[in-house]
């Protein structure tokens, strides 16, 4: 049995659970269209297209992550009505006017959002050209006339307004109800005839005000007979003199249904005359929207986005690389660099081989369905042309296949279909039949596929594709690490060494008897080579290697960390210094300030004397020269001041301070620093909770208090290594806030209280929106969280959540 190129790539998305990856994508959509568009799209294995998608999501990515206006409002789906608004003499329902108008006002509000205007070098990104042009002119014609029109006839609940036409009509039913409900009370209330009554309120029967009387007394009260009750004891009546009120009633009614159907045909005629305009809009806005989801999900999963390999296809590297399935997944590095084009993995079973190929598979089809990937920034990836794995077992009684027949039909549609440009996962190739047999195949399969140049990674146990590794350009053996002491993987990956399977000592480990176990170890004995032993050679070298280097490291930081603490001393030092100087010119320039007026007032005395001109000028010149040294020596401290504070700075930014970007030091109220760009000295009063970008706190400079960003302060003399206790161990630290705030069995008062904590922790985290459970219940909880929300000046806006995600019972909060 063939398999073709498209059912070949399928059945891989369907092992590497892509599917799965873009139904978690799609549930951060706010249309239903573009979420079912998203469940069903496949990897972009255009390169050129790829790369214009991802440079595009990420420009979203960037304003959903800069700005806090993001419109929120879920975008009705209209795309069902598009054949109907533009074909002549239908008439939407009212239902059907409201969703397009609401749609029309959304999108257009979404894409309002994406062209505001921003910081120039946001408009000169590709993605951000690629975004702009989605949304020229032509892309979004005008459609506010319909908006406009739609809106004339109903609000925004759905229902139709007052309008003078029906105004009249529902005055008309309305008085002739009133008379209808006095003829009826004439039965009702008289006990005449109450006695002849099963139930003293009036029935409907057919549209038609009817009256439940006794059967006994049917022949006592003239009328219509509609229904008898399956018992035979109730006769449900129609008096005569009712009959004409329910009549005049019902032809006022489809009177009303008429007038309201003429309406709609009317509204319909104008909103179809934009038919074209909508049907472009309902486009870009869909097409719009399905990036925001890209990128939404991107930012909820703090995922990076990998880079693009330079030169093509020539690296591929994954940094603490999780699978996005696994809660538990430990994280992984793959690094294929320079010519590698094959990776050999081998190692024992249970040590994450299978893992990291569906890893490295599931990855790339997310970086090429542009979203963020969970590995850590640096990784990179290169835009396949395809991306197909045979991993597992697909062996199939119906269809005659053993293990190896499913494994080998699968293997001949890969090599048919790879390209250059394909990325290829083959697990335990060469398995499910005889080692020697099966070591042959796999290794005329790899020839095969590097004539291809294909890339490719595969996990294998034959010892024979250790040693292909090492004799052919352009492959690569790796291993995963196994831990011997205690019979465990550590799952991490070694390039340049292979592994040993260690299944004796697994099976050992599994309980297997040890009369079995020391017999498998005998047999291996008898026919061990040295191949063996080499690797275990290697492998206790690599290990000195990595212990080697991890010291070094860890040297390399001893070392660095107390050079900072002498160049932060040394600071200090000058620091002190400086203002020792700066307190004995204070000192010298009051003591020259007195003695200038004393000497001044000695002159005077002495003029009268014997003294002369010549000697008056010579004490003068005498304190003038007293006064411009002590500026002289004010002027060399603020210049060394200075240069303090620029070196305190550099080492900042070149991030030599070892802790934050504060120079190791931690700001505390009370603290004395130089604030802003004219630095100012001051004592930091408190932190300024209202800033929730990054660190501010408030300086006191003088009388006034100003709220500086942290990067923009510098600590004065006295200046602490360390202080004793941090802001949050001495004021206390604030709750941590939480996307979903339950509030079951609280009282009202506990409640809003809970409320205003996590609007406070969610305003210093960042957070923007989270959801609050108070449940339905007699609606008390319900309306005490509505009101405080209401007058709570942090929130933007708040409504309840859609009936799937708890309807009545759970409130969406959004803070500004």
């Amino acid at each position: 049995m063939m398999i073709d190129k498209y059912s070949l790539a399928e059945r891989t998305e369907t092992l590497l659970e892509y599917p799965k990856i873009m139904e978690n994508a799609a549930s951060f959509s706010a249309s239903e269209e573009a979420a079912n568009i998203i469940k069903d799209s496949k990897p972009f294995y255009d390169a050129d297209r790829a790369a214009e998608v991802k440079e595009t999501v990420f420009a979203i990515y960037t304003l959903i992550k800069s700005r806090n206006d993001e419109p929120r409002s879920n975008l009705p789906s209209i795309g069902f009505l598009l054949p109907k608004i533009e074909t002549q003499g239908t008439v939407l329902a009212l239902d059907e006017a409201l969703a397009t108008g609401l749609f029309i006002e959304r999108g257009t509000e979404l894409t309002n959002w994406i062209i505001k205007e921003r910081a120039e070098k946001e408009q000169n990104t590709k993605g951000r050209q690629r975004l702009l042009a989605l949304i020229s002119e032509e892309a979004l014609p005008d459609c506010s006339p319909a908006v406009a029109e739609i809106f004339k006839v109903i609000d925004r609940e759905g229902n139709l307004r007052d309008l003078p036409a029906l105004r009249a009509i529902k005055k008309r039913i309305s008085a002739l109800e009133k008379e209808l409900k006095t003829a009826v009370t004439r039965y009702t209330a008289q006990d005449e005839y109450k006695r002849m009554l099963q139930s003293p309120l009036p029935s409907q029967r057919d549209g038609r005000t009817v009256l439940a009387v006794k059967a006994n007394y049917r022949g006592r009260i003239s009328g219509i007979v509609h229904e008898v009750s399956s018992s035979g004891q109730t006769v449900f009546v129609e008096p005569l003199d009712v009959v004409e009120k329910n009549n005049d009633i019902l032809l006022e009614k489809r009177n009303l249904d008429a007038e309201i159907q003429k309406i709609m045909r009317e509204l319909t005629e104008k909103i179809n005359a934009g038919a074209e305009n909508i049907k472009k809009l309902h486009t870009t806005v869909i097409e719009l929207e399905c990036l925001r989801t890209r990128a939404k999900y991107s930012l909820a999963t703090k995922g990076h986005f990998a880079k693009d390999a330079d030169g093509g296809h020539e690296t591929l590297v994954l940094k603490k690389a999780r699978h996005p399935m696994l809660k538990k997944a430990v994280p992984i590095n793959i690094e294929m660099k320079n010519s590698t084009r094959t990776l050999i993995i081998t190692g024992p079973n249970t040590g994450g081989k299978t893992v990291a190929l569906k890893t490295l598979g599931l990855l790339a089809m997310m970086n090429q369905s542009a979203l963020a990937l969970p590995v850590e920034e640096g990784s990179v990836l290169p835009l396949f042309d395809g991306i197909y794995a045979d991993i597992g077992d697909e062996q199939s009684i119906d269809q005659s296949l053993s293990t190896f027949s499913a494994h080998i039909t699968k293997i001949s549609a890969i090599t048919a279909c790879a390209t250059e440009n394909s990325l290829v996962l083959l697990d335990e190739l060469g398995s499910g039949t005889d080692p020697q047999e099966g070591g042959a195949i796999a290794m005329a399969v790899l020839d095969y596929m590097i004539e291809k140049n294909s890339r490719m990674i595969i996990t294998t146990h034959h010892g024979i594709l250790k040693n292909y590794g090492y004799t052919r350009q352009g492959v690569e053996n790796a291993s995963v690490e196994f831990d011997a002491q205690t019979l465990s993987p550590t799952y991490k990956i070694i390039n340049g060494l292979p592994g040993e399977s260690r299944a004796i000592d697994i099976a050992e480990g599994n309980g297997l008897n040890g009369v079995i176990v020391k017999n498998a170890r005998k047999y291996i004995d008898e026919e061990k080579s040295d191949i063996s032993e080499l690797i275990k050679g290697l492998e206790q070298k690599q290990r000195e290697l990595a212990g080697i280097e991890q010291k070094s490291t860890a040297e390399q930081n001893r070392l660095k960390e107390e050079k900072r603490k002498a160049d932060l001393k040394e600071l200090q030092l000058r620091q002190k210094e400086t203002e020792l100087k700066r307190e004995s010119i204070g000192k010298l320039q009051v003591f020259l300030g007195e003695s200038r007026k004393t000497l001044e007032n000695l002159v005077r005395e002495l003029k009268e004397g014997e003294v002369t001109r010549e000697k008056t000028l010579k004490v003068k010149e005498f304190l003038n020269t007293l006064a411009h040294n002590a500026e002289m020596e004010s002027s060399v401290l603020n210049e060394e001041e200075r240069l303090v504070r620029e070196q305190f700075l550099n080492m900042r930014e070149n991030g030599e301070s070892g802790e934050g970007a504060t120079g190791g030091v931690t700001f505390a109220p009370g603290m004395e620093v130089f604030a802003g760009s004219s630095k100012q000295r001051g004592v930091i009063v408190r932190a300024d909770k209202k800033k929730t970008a990054g660190n501010s706190w408030i300086v006191k400079t003088g009388s006034l208090k100003i709220s500086f960003p942290e990067k923009d302060l510098v600590p004065a003399v006295p200046l602490k290594e360390k202080i004793s206790a941090s802001w949050a161990a001495e004021y206390g630290s604030p709750e941590s806030a939480v996307l979903e705030l339950k509030l079951l069995g609280m009282r009202l008062d506990e409640a809003t209280s809970a409320v205003r904590r996590q609007i406070e922790a969610a305003v210093l985290s960042g957070l923007k929106s989270f959801s609050v459970i108070h449940g339905m219940g007699n609606g008390i909880l319900q309306k005490g969280i509505h009101e405080y929300l209401k007058n709570d000046p942090a929130v933007a806006d708040y409504y309840f959540a859609r009936p799937e995600l708890g309807g009545f019972g759970r409130t969406e909060v959004i803070l500004r």
